[in-house]
């Protein structure tokens, strides 16, 4: 027979697990249930409009290994990884510094930054598609004016269609960033600085040992966020190149959105959603694995 001791212990938990309830339910219908829902059906070759699916175990997944589409994707992806994030966090980090000492416009600037991050992808895109029109566009207009007599076609040639989309990326995203680099900079205690200055360090060994080691918590989440926003490009993609020209700018998410809504292959589609949930998952436990050996606390 319960006592009433533990039965009053019961009832304590009763408050805290009505308030995570609702966040629990959300998880539980957008992400656990579909998370696994899209595990189960990389296993079949569902299409989208067959009721009744039909297990085929890996095949799926051996298809990937073959497919020389979904290898270009991810070849493009991972060139977009590494040019996005070091760009992205290079100039958030270059303009959350120049915030910190600027006073009178600040306020202007920081909105200005963070414009771009909360203006609709498509808007952008579209926006950016005309900027780089290589007949019409005023970038190739001013690179001619500056002397470069053949600039590139951009989003026309195969070469440089993946890098104009990439600087698009950085330029909307880097707002976002700069404020969460720009909180972290102001949440430096400012005597460490003073101390710093009392032993005669530079402006520039000041950021080299007092900035960079007490931003290094921030930088690691601004870097994990980056590298996961990185592998969900699809808008300026899908937008502004439709994957080409030829395969140039596919990149995963916008393949995986090919087999599933044009193709109607939504269990080849699945098997590819889980190799990129896997990547990500691997590349986060790197990057904890990692953490310790250059982040302060």
């Amino acid at each position: 027979m319960m006592t009433n001791q533990r039965l009053r212990n019961y009832k304590s938990y009763i408050p805290g697990t009505l308030f995570i309830l609702p966040a629990f339910v959300l998880f539980a219908i957008f992400i656990f249930i579909p998370l696994v829902y899209g595990l189960v059906m990389s296993f079949t070759d569902y299409g989208g409009f067959n009721v009744t699916p039909n297990f085929v175990g890996l095949d799926n997944y051996s298809r990937l290994l073959q497919d020389d589409y979904f290898l270009i994707s991810l070849k493009n992806n991972f060139i977009y990884t590494l040019l996005f994030v070091p760009l992205t966090m290079l100039l958030a980090l270059f303009a959350a510094i120049a915030l910190n000492n600027i006073l009178h416009l600040r306020k202007y600037l920081r909105i200005s930054f963070y414009f771009p991050y909360i203006t609709s992808m498509v808007s952008i895109a579209i926006a950016w598609g005309l900027l780089f029109n290589p007949v019409s566009g005023p970038i190739n207009y001013i690179l001619k004016a500056i002397g470069i007599a053949n600039p590139p076609e951009w989003l026309m040639s195969s070469q440089w269609a993946l890098l104009a989309i990439i600087l698009v990326a950085v330029w909307k995203s880097f707002g976002y960033y700069m404020i969460i680099l720009l909180a972290g900079i102001q949440g430096i205690p400012q005597h460490l600085y003073e101390a710093a200055e009392l032993d005669g360090a530079s402006k520039f060994q000041q950021f080299l040992y007092v900035t960079l080691p007490s931003l290094s918590p921030t930088l690691f989440m601004v870097m994990v966020l980056t590298i996961i926003n990185s592998f969900q490009v699809f808008d300026l993609v899908s937008v502004m190149t439709d994957g080409g020209p030829g395969r140039s700018t596919n990149v995963l998410v916008f393949r995986i959105y090919q087999e599933a809504f044009v193709n109607y292959r939504m269990g080849y589609a699945a098997a590819m959603s889980t190799v990129l949930f896997l990547i990500i998952m691997v590349i986060s436990l790197i990057q904890f694995r990692l953490e310790k050996k250059w982040v302060t606390y």
